[in-house]
């Protein structure tokens, strides 16, 4: 049976290689005649009169009878009539329990130069989303150990939350601690379209040796293609469903989404599609979409994935920001006067929601969570009052309330960065601050 499988199976591979030929490179676009390939193959494009090297490449689109493809590095030395070859199939990485506490480019290749673990699976970078049916309903938190949001943002396993800021207000510190506090299996990070110089920075600063020991970081930074930067998150992505596969709880954490539409829309714009909402382009929708619903649980395991979303001067009604709000599970806002006051983590819990956070906590819980946001936005509508000296204590009981503990909501809501806070602890502060009122 065995052997008919084999033979099966040799019968099947194509023996044959295909070619074609460059003939226009524009920016970053390749065209050439041939090869007979499909949207989203490998190429190799052979380059170099006297030291022979290949570039890898990938095809994007057709144009007429020519194919268009996009490479993953630089196009230097790429000339008319550089031979093509297809490798007829898509990009796959490889990913396993090796990879664990490395740090690797959007192929899956360690970024300290080592050479890639043996014993590593294949797995395809762009896959299907799970079945709808199949998705169990989430039904317990997970612990981040950050006060704030164990406590009144509640997160389940398997939810999508989107972690929505300008720049310098505190997304990478927040990840960091999200990253070493969790409870979760495994941490996978995406870092899209970072500096260069930041990414050590997030390794050695906000993630530690502890961080990393069980976390996989997927780098791509803002030098290189746009289809490198998309990969990235498609390999930070695969990486995570290999492991929930397996039956692991995975934390997901990418930096940043937006940097992702905006490598899409460069591909987009490329290949002839026409600029619609703000200069994006019909394809960066449906990338997102995809991209973002291959999270969530399934039969085995779960992914519990936060996506960072840059704000242009802090609107959030700009249309990535908005597209992903609607796609995902709940949203956190970081506030650039809460960062100005020294309030850290600075998320804006009256401007900030976990849509599964009911479905998962307690009665006792969920109106202790109530009635501090009760407490909050009361004091913050009167604070101008309360500052001037105009408002008279007596005259609401609600706001006499409000001041005497907006102190301690304060106190309650930061919380230092190296500073590790269970998920029971901060429930019992909550508890402990809401039954004073």
């Amino acid at each position: 049976m065995n052997a008919r499988k084999l033979i099966d199976h040799v019968d099947s591979v194509d023996s044959f290689k295909r070619y074609g030929r460059v003939n226009k490179v524009v920016g970053l676009m390749i065209e050439s005649q041939g090869p007979e390939s499909s949207i989203g193959d490998v190429c190799y494009i052979h380059v170099g009169s006297r030291v022979k090297r290949k570039i890898m490449a990938e095809v994007v689109g057709f144009k007429d009878s020519n194919v268009i493809l996009m490479p993953y590095t630089a196009t230097h030395n790429i000339s008319p009539g550089s031979l093509v070859e297809t490798t007829s199939k898509p990009l796959e990485i490889k990913t396993g329990q090796a990879l664990i506490g490395k740090v690797v480019d959007s192929l899956g290749r360690p970024l300290d130069g080592s050479p890639v673990p043996k014993g590593l699976a294949s797995a395809p970078t762009d896959q299907d989303p799970p079945n709808p049916l199949s998705r169990p309903p989430i039904s317990e938190p997970i612990e981040v150990g950050v006060t704030m949001i164990d406590s009144l943002l509640t997160v389940g396993k398997g939810q999508r939350v989107g972690i929505f800021a300008g720049s310098g207000v505190g997304k990478s510190t927040l990840m960091g601690m999200i990253a070493r506090n969790t409870t979760a299996d495994l941490n996978v990070i995406g870092l899209i379209g970072e500096r260069g110089r930041e990414v050590r920075e997030f390794i050695e600063r906000d993630l530690g040796t502890e961080g990393l020991k069980r976390s996989i970081v997927v780098v791509a930074t803002s030098d290189q293609p746009a289809l490198m930067r998309i990969k990235g998150a498609l390999t930070a992505t695969a990486i995570a469903e290999y492991f929930r596969d397996k039956g692991l709880n995975v934390m997901l954490m990418m930096d940043s989404v937006t940097r992702v539409a905006m490598a899409q829309r460069e591909v987009g714009l490329a290949i002839g599609e026409p600029p619609t909402t703000k200069g994006y382009t019909p394809s960066v929708f449906a990338v997102l979409s995809r991209l973002l619903e291959r999270t969530g649980t399934n039969i085995a395991g779960s992914i519990t994935a936060f996506y960072t979303v840059l704000v242009d001067g802090d609107d959030m009604n700009e249309p990535i920001a908005d597209t992903v709000r609607g796609i995902l599970d709940g949203h956190f806002v970081l506030d650039r006067d809460l960062a100005n006051k020294g309030q850290y983590p600075a998320v804006n819990v009256l401007k900030s929601i976990s849509r599964i956070m009911n479905n998962i906590v307690d009665e006792k819980h969920r109106q202790a969570a109530e009635r501090l946001r009760d407490y909050l936005g009361t004091y913050l509508k009167s604070e101008d009052l309360i500052n001037i000296g105009a408002y008279k204590k007596g005259t609401s009981k609600e706001i006499d309330e409000a001041i005497l503990l907006y102190p301690e909501i304060i106190r309650f809501l930061k919380q230092g960065t190296e500073e590790k806070v269970s998920m029971p602890e901060s429930i019992e502060k909550l508890l402990g601050l809401t039954s004073r009122g």
